[in-house]
């Protein structure tokens, strides 16, 4: 028989230290023949990220990793990474964390340096290679921050026996997926300049590749400022295809020769946006037949495509979300996502579509009773238009409050902003739902995966749309009567961390808030972020300097007379997008006023927590703080959170 015991007081068998003890980070899946590799980061290693490989011959359930300490799989382009390694004939190419310089992994053998030292140490960065075998070569993405100012991005080759890199394609702010058709005669690429970030404009540039390497005859197939175009795949035959949201939605398309014909026209996003490289939502199983994942309202699905017959039909799984699909020869390899367990690596059968689980992120087994299950909610928000969310109701099967009490609601805001909150099992909404509190994980306007014209909601608006959006979903849940109107916190990191910052600063809906890494000065994010981000918010917010009235009416830190409720704030020492001193300027202006607040600074971490200890430790700090400041006790024994001006 369930206890009756307050909301936020509920005895969770799902803590910190089983969150951070069986997590894994799963994903940059790669098949090479019968094998398959993947990149694991492991909390537990200090964030490590290594490659690991299963191959047939493998009893199921053992992987080997290939990649050995101290080596850190890991690259900065762009800050964000993404597609740091490729596999050819079992050898690895891999960027290395500490030194972004590129190495050769053979198995059992010590990783051998392909690129040279350089000065200053990181000063060339490598990305999204694929191995050019005609050649001896890579050809990959490279960012040179050698010289002063800006880095300068390329299209550039590295020997597979170690030299100088060689720039193919340059001139460009910004490039991405360098993709060599199968007879290595024919090399494409994505492009795009400032201001527009990948999701609102790129173009797709091909050329012929000369016998040298040198290519010859580059030009444009499409793309624009207005149209996102991204994944460029080689059919088997050599056919080019790819995903542009022409239509206002990224849909799939095929290079007929002289013009871009669409395959299936529909309001459905066969994409997201591309802020890490070597993102896979496609692949080919023969010449006529695809796999692909897509969401169609709101709701994720996998499905086999005949691209003749121009017909889709739906896989059926056990899972609500795919990630890196890679096809193979009668077999297809691609990330789950489950709402009830933890994402794991999955092996489909292309003969039989019977899937098997290769890897999970996670070992521990939750009993059912202690699992919230999402619910996809949409609610009115500011001008006539319906947002977004996905809602988790308290659920313990040992607790249970008193029937008049009503929840404390954790609002939580995604990163980016221009990204998604996602309704795969997460052990870190299920430690708070298992305690008793509500959640809800808001789409504000700006999400993707709801088509270009509710992405498009945020230009000009952020800080206004998303805060908005972010308000009126707690307000609709108390109206429901879904949530205790006096105890509405709202969290979020880096964008989301702003979202939070910006709603408990400019409007009077939440009681408490932590900030993870987030902006609370959009002048000095402008001015002081990486290349990658450096213009984003001229769509966003407007030109800086020119709108610089604009960012300061919605910076946080300039309007703390507006603050009047508590704030924790969660951030990585080394961070180099929102550095710590965004942090510290409004700790410091909450003590000045004598506002509760707590700081937590976190050394060696970057932007977003990878060593298990912080992750603890932060997430135990969040619930402390909020315990301390609703005023319940905690089932758990952990160390509170110290907060300055707590009377």
């Amino acid at each position: 028989m369930a206890a009756t015991t307050p909301f936020g007081s509920w005895k969770s068998p799902i803590t910190s230290d089983l969150i951070v003890s069986s997590s894994l980070r799963l994903g940059a899946v790669q098949i090479e023949g019968p094998d398959i590799y993947w990149g694991e980061l492991r909390p537990q290693e200090g964030g490590r990220q290594l490659v690991v490989r299963y191959g047939p011959e493998n009893p199921l359930g053992e992987v080997s990793d290939m990649t050995p300490a101290p080596f850190n799989v890991r690259s900065r382009v762009h800050e964000y990474g993404g597609g740091a390694y490729c596999v050819h004939q079992g050898t690895i190419y891999f960027s290395n964390f500490a030194d972004q310089r590129l190495y050769r992994q053979v198995a059992g053998v010590e990783p051998e340096a392909l690129t040279p030292e350089v000065e200053p140490a990181s000063g060339l960065r490598f990305a999204d290679a694929v191995v050019d075998a005609q050649r001896e070569r890579l050809i990959c993405v490279m960012e040179d921050h050698r010289q002063r100012g800006e880095a300068v991005n390329a299209i550039a080759t590295v020997p597979l026996a170690g030299g100088t890199p060689r720039v193919l394609a340059s001139g460009n702010d910004f490039y991405a997926s360098p993709r060599l058709s199968p007879d290595g005669t024919q090399l494409v690429w994505v492009t795009w300049n400032h201001p527009q970030m990948p999701w609102d404009g790129t173009e797709l540039w091909s050329a012929t590749v000369q016998d040298d390497g040198s290519i010859s005859r580059p030009h444009k197939l499409v793309g624009n400022v207005t149209e996102s175009v991204c994944q460029p795949c080689w059919s088997p035959s050599g056919t080019l295809h790819f995903i542009s949201d022409a239509t206002g939605w990224w849909n799939l398309y095929r290079w007929e020769g002289e013009r871009a014909e669409p395959l299936f026209p529909i309001e459905a996003e066969f994409a997201g946006p591309q802020w890490n490289f070597g993102q896979s939502s496609y692949g080919f199983e023969d010449d006529q037949t695809m796999l692909c994942t897509y969401k169609y309202q709101g709701v994720a699905r996998l499905a086999r495509f005949d691209t003749l017959a121009r017909s889709m039909d739906d896989i059926e799984t056990a899972y609500s979300g795919f990630g890196s699909l890679q096809v193979g020869e009668g077999f297809a390899v691609f990330l789950g996502v489950s709402t009830t367990g933890p994402s794991a690596l999955v092996r489909l059968n292309l003969d039989t579509l019977e899937t098997t689980e290769i890897r999970r992120s996670g070992s521990v087994e939750i009993d059912a009773g202690y699992i919230s299950e999402p619910e996809v909610i949409s609610f009115p928000t500011t001008g006539g238009f319906d947002a977004y969310g996905i809602y988790y109701r308290p659920k313990n099967k040992d607790c249970e409050a008193e029937v008049t009490e009503r929840p404390p609601l954790l609002v939580k805001t995604h990163g980016g902003p221009t990204a998604a909150a996602s309704s795969g099992f997460n052990l870190a909404i299920q430690y708070w739902t298992s305690r008793g509190f509500a959640v809800l994980d808001v789409n504000y306007g700006g999400s993707t995966g709801y088509g270009r014209a509710y992405r498009n909601r945020l230009i000009g608006k952020w800080g206004i749309v998303d805060v908005d959006d972010a308000c009126n979903g707690a307000t609709y849940l108390v109206e429901q009567g879904k949530a205790d109107k006096g105890r509405l916190a709202i969290d979020g990191g880096s964008a989301g961390g702003y979202t939070t910052l910006a709603a408990l600063t400019f409007r009077d809906v939440f009681k408490a808030g932590a900030s993870y890494y987030g902006v609370s000065d959009m002048g000095s994010l402008a001015a002081e972020t990486h290349k990658f981000e450096s213009r984003y918010l001229d769509s966003l917010v407007g030109p800086y300097p020119e709108e610089k009235a604009v960012y300061d009416e919605r910076s946080p830190i300039n309007a703390v007379d507006k603050l009047s409720c508590p704030i924790i704030f969660l951030q990585g020492a080394e961070d180099k997008i929102v550095p710590p001193n965004q942090a510290e300027e409004m700790v410091n202006a909450l003590k000045e006023k004598g506002i509760p607040v707590a700081y937590l600074l976190f050394e060696g971490e970057q932007h977003g927590f990878r060593k298990a200890e912080n992750i603890k430790r932060s997430l135990d700090a969040e619930l402390s703080f909020y315990a301390q400041i609703f005023g319940f006790e905690l089932a758990d024994e952990m160390e509170p959170v110290e907060i300055v001006g707590l009377k």
